[in-house]
């Protein structure tokens, strides 16, 4: 389909010059005289794109662009001027206009602009679409009394600069919950930066927090910003801070106290202004108890906790979950979306959910590219492995203790590789093993990693 492009000038030898010189290059063009013509033309078509000179009689290009803004007009619109001066290019970006053309007119600068404008608007509507797209994925979805009373929570936290400790098991969603909270707060026009700090190394962590100068270390060749620096403004979410060593929680605190820091190898000194997040899994007081994590920090941190349902306790959300993700994976394939039938669902209502939400999501993606047809039923449900009291009572009737051990190490692995989504090499670290330790052991106890 041809891009239409409506060109407005008063002088009819540009008019059709225009014309004939973008019809050339495949463009669809519509003319108009003046202020009072164009507004006609805007209204009665479909317009890609309009070329709008400014000194016209009656209305000219800066009126028309004014009466345009007031009714959210988002059609690119370039100025032609032959009158051109810094003021007036100002006044018209203001206007809403993309560029500024001088006259007299060069038709291959008019063609160059246009075809830039246009990919800068398509790019523009993409990056709009992908937005509204990370948000839906980023929802919180389900309507159980668990997760409503989660949703007000959020609700109310978030308005505040308050710190926010949020508590739950892995595959619970914590995630979803810092970003609602960034989303709802004061900053949410601001960054929102993120940092696992379960995945980074001890001896990387601090570079990565605080950022390092050139030098500071071997591989250190060139400055960079750490993760304080570029959540400036904005919300910094410490994810899985219980895995932090001690050390680096000193460090933290003394940041988080001051909201100040100097880079590695560096003496400058970074006053920032950050609300911070945090998230575990872990029962931090225990963790007090036993001398992994700093008492003052968890007091410095929890000023409101927030803990997140696991999924067995919301299992009347799971229809809903299971719609989101169908729908998700569908528009992720560009292919049309698969169903579920009643008795599937009900199926998946049965399970316990040790992985909760994150487990949930890996089953229907695996449902979703391994079912050949449109509908997925409930034959089409592997078995689900459960943490019931059944699958206890079949290791107490085991009669060989090594039998027993090696049926347990399989269920354990089993329920920690779905909580990784599969994943070996984050499995392994989160079980405390070598990759190859685990692939050994996976291949030993015949387990199925799909």
């Amino acid at each position: 389909m041809k891009r239409s492009i409506l060109i407005v000038d008063d002088e009819e030898s540009i008019r059709f010059s225009l014309k004939g010189g973008l019809e050339d290059e495949g463009y669809h063009t519509l003319l108009a005289a003046d202020g009072e013509e164009a507004v006609q033309v805007i209204e009665n078509n479909e317009i890609d794109l309009i070329l709008l000179d400014i000194w016209m009689p009656g209305k000219d290009g800066l009126q028309i662009l004014e009466e345009l803004n007031k009714d959210g007009f988002r059609t690119p619109v370039i100025i032609m001027t032959g009158h051109g001066s810094i003021d007036t290019a100002i006044r018209a970006t203001r206007l809403g206009a993309l560029d500024f053309i001088e006259k007299p007119l060069d038709l291959n600068k008019i063609i160059i602009t246009i075809n830039n404008t246009l990919h800068l608007r398509a790019l523009e509507e993409e990056n709009a679409l992908l937005r509204k797209k990370a948000e839906k994925d980023d929802e919180i979805v389900g309507n159980s009394p668990a997760i409503r009373n989660l949703k007000e929570q959020i609700d109310r936290a978030a308005p505040s600069d308050a710190w926010v400790l949020i508590l739950g098991e892995n595959g619970t969603g914590k995630e979803l919950v810092a970003r609602r909270l960034h989303k709802k707060s004061r900053r949410n026009k601001q960054p929102f930066v993120e940092v696992n700090c379960a995945a980074i190394p001890q001896e990387l962590i601090e570079s990565e927090l605080f950022g390092h100068e050139k030098g500071a270390f071997t591989g250190a060749t060139e400055r960079r910003r750490g993760k304080f620096d570029l959540a400036n403004n904005g919300t910094l979410f410490l994810d899985e801070i219980g895995d932090m060593s001690l050390p680096t929680q000193a460090k933290i605190l003394r940041i988080l106290q001051e909201q100040r820091f100097e880079r590695v190898g560096g003496s400058q000194t970074i006053q920032v202004d950050v609300r911070v997040l945090t998230a575990t899994n872990k029962d931090l007081e225990k963790e007090i108890e036993e001398g992994r994590f700093r008492q003052d920090l968890y007091y410095r941190l929890n000023v409101i906790p927030i803990y997140v349902p696991r999924l067995v306790d919301r299992k009347e959300d799971i229809p809903e979950l299971v719609e989101h993700f169908l729908r998700m994976y569908a528009s992720l394939k560009g292919g049309k979306q698969k169903a579920m039938t009643e008795g599937a669902v009900k199926k998946l209502m049965q399970h316990d959910w040790p992985g909760n939400v994150r487990e949930l999501k890996n089953i229907v993606e695996r449902l979703v590219i391994m079912t050949p047809g449109d509908t997925i039923t409930v034959d089409d449900i592997i078995p689900l492995s459960s943490r019931s009291s059944s699958e206890t009572d079949k290791l107490i009737d085991i009669p060989l203790l090594k039998d027993a051990r090696a049926q347990f190490e399989k269920m354990f692995i089993e329920s920690k590789l779905r909580e990784c989504g599969f994943n070996i090499s984050k499995t392994a670290d989160l079980i405390g093993v070598e990759r190859s330790n685990l692939h050994r052991k996976i291949k030993g106890l015949g387990i199925d990693v799909g």
